[in-house]
């Protein structure tokens, strides 16, 4: 036994040992917070923190701000800066090895460092020169670290220099996130509408007569069920499909609304946002306030900015605030090509042009180079076998799409400045909302809208006989906008927010089906008056009135007989008496959320088959299943009945059946536990966390029960949802509230790692401005 004592001990000094060298190593790579220390600027730079690492930047002129921010962002977010930039360049693989491979490969045929460098160079002077002074600033935060990231020690490289290409490839990156970028949803509308009569083409591909906020008042009506045949590839189902899930809300959004001065106790307008995003750790967002002089003005701005770009993304200048939601337009159309007898030639409106080619080398952490030939259009890129007869035409292809114009809104003194500016400023494009401190409100499209030609522009049209084009970009004042409207409000929630011709120039992306939107708007016109706190309530307002149509039908599906069958009684009286929201306690919204969902798959599942065997999707196409499927179920037509069901009633009770067997599944044989916030569960983790064995689990969050889904203003899922929530009247700052999840820093031993965290999963209110200063790192002219 004395053997096995020495040999326990041994083992545990050692475990220890490097336990404390990991620590130390670890400890040694610490961003730097207090103290002085030089770079490369024309006079002192502070950066200052309160207690939650919320930095401010102080500086005698706004290029040595950008150069501070640079600094701050490096020290603290490199590693996640470098994936945004490896995410749009297609270069992952040079870290994480094979395993990123066929990402690479997808991302290559943008050739989006290409296009980097290309817009570079056309950039203004003005704005190269912020590039350069931020860009110097993340190398120079990034070499004054004592040791690397603790990230590049587990992947076993060494960080790469920061380029200012690299900027504009984080911005193409959020392009990726915001914007379809394969085709396969014109791809999915192309096939469907080949494969069914034009009068279920439009009623399966109506907008939502139920739920709908246009700002501008349109409105539009319910398109009927068609009275001809129900077309048989929607209800036979000769394969059954093996990917059967909806695309039932456009996940990749946000919400923001805003109040005029006229409902505010001062005056000012006052704005609320939260974008809607994939939460990890750390999270996207980089809370900043730049604080500079410019002759005998001095600026100061505050919001969030993301690490890679130099300037304030969403915030408040003290005279505007604005914030953002995914526009959900088209902003892209695939091109069926025509071939020409020579295969090596396409046909075009100027008659046969030759296909052009580039090798693409993708650097693979401990394999060889992977060589890839992108073969190329003069609209844009080939898809990829097997629809290598499509080509991608795509708004982030061209110079239009991006540039720092962004950073104009810093400076910006009014909503009628900020509209002017929108259709200058190339990023994706966005539902801009804008509020100053006069009282005014404004919407518009802030980004590049291009000016179609187009017969069809949900599905792959033929552009060789000069029908269908592109002629540039519309100008600012054929821009669509809002202003001040009679409600006194305005609101957007990635759904439809205008009609009419306004409508048809942007197109339609799949917009989202309007119920979160309606929601909010209800909440604002519920008060005369709102302050803050009001707004951020809207913004955490979790019930599910979308689902109360739902909760009844399935009360009229659970009969007696039914509920007697299949000892339903205790589901019953779920349904009955706990389903009015998506709090963490309710067993009644799971189920009923389950029972839609399930649903909406078997009234679908035929066509998620006619999907698959084309290659693409159900989830691919941009129609939004709940306002044709709910018409469907209520009509009850027995010729529309899917395969393979006999009657709509059976359908529906195996919706419960089925839904039910699943959250059983999940919730150890118990509905007891099948509670929402047990299935709603938050899985906010590092994307590293799974390669580090034992240790790993606490570079993660905690996994937190959250209240919240779709279709409603507290969006939230596991990995996704309220990426920030901000609310502030431009003047009255010091009132406002911002919070993100996870903390400002990516360094899990930083005081900054977690430092929002609890606040933002509890609901809680952090100021929109830093609070008290307690730490100071200066940074002093060399030389």
């Amino acid at each position: 036994m004395k053997w096995l004592k020495t040999t326990f001990y041994v083992v545990v000094t050692l475990v220890a040992i490097v336990a404390i060298t990991l620590y130390s190593a670890l400890h040694s790579s610490l961003p730097l917070y207090e103290g002085n220390t030089t770079a490369e600027v024309t006079d002192k730079v502070q950066l200052s923190r309160d207690a939650q690492g919320y930095l401010t930047v102080r500086a005698k002129n706004r290029l040595d701000a950008a150069y501070g921010l640079g600094y701050a962002h490096a020290q603290d977010r490199f590693f996640q800066m470098d994936l945004l930039r490896r995410n749009a360049a297609g270069e992952l693989s040079e870290l994480f090895g094979e395993r990123a491979l066929q990402l690479d490969i997808s991302r290559r045929m943008h050739r989006f460092r290409d296009r980097s460098e290309a817009i570079l160079a056309t950039l203004p002077p003005a704005q190269r020169l912020l590039l350069k002074h931020y860009t110097q600033g993340v190398n120079e935060g990034l070499s004054q670290l004592p040791m690397r990231p603790f990230e590049y020690w587990l992947v076993r490289q060494a960080p790469a220099t920061w380029r200012e290409t690299d900027s504009l490839l984080v911005i193409y990156s959020m392009y990726l996130d915001l914007q379809s970028s394969t085709g396969y949803d014109e791809l999915a509308q192309g096939v469907l509408k080949k494969a069914i009569p034009a009068d279920w083409y439009k009623f399966l591909n109506q907008h939502s007569s139920d739920w709908q906020a246009a700002i501008d008042g349109s409105t539009v009506t319910a398109v009927p069920m068609p009275e001809s045949p129900y077309p048989q590839v929607l209800s036979d189902q000769k394969v059954a499909c093996l990917d059967c899930q909806l695309r039932d809300s456009r996940d990749i959004g946000s919400n923001n609304f805003a109040v005029s001065g006229k409902l505010t106790s001062h005056g000012g307008a006052m704005l609320a946002d939260d974008m809607h995003l994939g939460i990890r750790v750390p999270g996207t967002w980089f809370k900043a306030q730049l604080i500079w002089g410019e002759g005998t003005e001095q600026h100061s701005v505050a919001g969030v900015s993301l690490p890679g770009a130099p300037s304030i993304v969403a915030g408040s200048n003290g005279n505007i605030a604005w914030g953002f939601t995914n526009s959900t337009a088209d902003w892209h159309d695939v091109i069926q090509l025509q071939a020409d007898e020579n295969p090596q030639r396409y046909l075009t409106p100027g008659g046969p042009r030759e296909y052009s080619y580039n090798n693409e080398v993708i650097k693979v952490k401990g394999l060889p180079d992977v060589v890839i030939l992108i073969k190329e259009t003069e609209w844009g890129p080939v898809l990829p076998a097997p629809f290598d007869q499509y080509a991608l035409r795509w708004v982030a292809y061209d110079p239009q799409a991006l540039n720092l114009e962004l950073q104009k809104l810093e400076e910006t003194k009014t909503v009628d400045e900020a509209l002017k500016l929108a259709s200058k400023v190339g990023l994706p494009a966005q539902n801009l909302l804008v509020v100053d401190r006069e009282g005014n409100q404004g919407w518009t499209i802030i980004g590049p809208i291009p000016k179609r030609t187009l017969q069809d522009m949900d599905t792959p049209q033929d552009w060789s006989t000069g029908n269908n084009y592109w002629d540039g970009y519309i100008g600012g004042k054929n821009y669509p906008s809002v202003k001040n409207p009679d409600s006194q409000r305005l609101w957007t929630a990635n759904s439809r927010v205008v009609g009419g011709k306004a409508l048809k120039r942007l197109g339609d992306g799949g917009y989202d089906l309007g119920a979160r939107g309606m929601q909010i708007r209800e909440g604002l016109l519920a008060k005369e008056q709102h302050t803050e706190q009001s707004l951020h309530q809207i913004q955490l307002d979790h019930r599910a009135l979308f689902l109360k149509h739902w909760q009844q039908l399935l009360l009229e599906v659970l009969t007696d007989d039914f509920v007697a069958r299949h000892q339903l009684g205790q589901y019953r009286s779920y349904v009955e008496l706990d389903s009015d929201s998506a709090s963490q306690a309710s067993i009644g919204y799971s189920l009923v959320r389950a029972f839609r969902d399930q649903s909406l798959q078997l009234v679908f599942a035929p066509l998620a088959s006619l999907m698959e065997q084309q290659k693409l999707k159900l989830s691919d196409l941009k129609l939004v299943p709940e306002t044709p499927g709910w018409a469907l179920i209520q009509a009850k037509r027995p010729d529309t009945v899917p395969a393979p069901f006999i009657s709509w009633q059976q359908l529906l009770e195996q919706a419960v059946l089925q839904s039910r067997d699943t959250l059983l599944a999940k919730s150890d044989g118990d509905l007891a536990n099948a509670r929402w916030g047990l299935l709603n569960t938050a899985k906010i983790e590092h994307p590293l966390s799974s390669a580090i064995p034992w240790f790993g689990q606490f570079l993660n969050m905690p996994a937190t029960e959250m209240a919240g889904d779709r279709h409603m203003p507290r969006v939230q899922l596991p990995v996704h949802g309220q990426s920030e929530r901000m609310v502030v009247a431009p003047g009255h700052e010091a009132t406002g509230i911002l919070t993100i999840p996870a903390g400002q820093s990516g360094h899990p031993l930083s005081p900054f790692y977690r430092a929002d965290h609890a606040f933002w999963l509890e609901e809680a209110e952090l100021g929109f401005l830093p609070g008290e200063q307690k730490y100071l790192l200066e940074l002093q002219p060399r030389g």
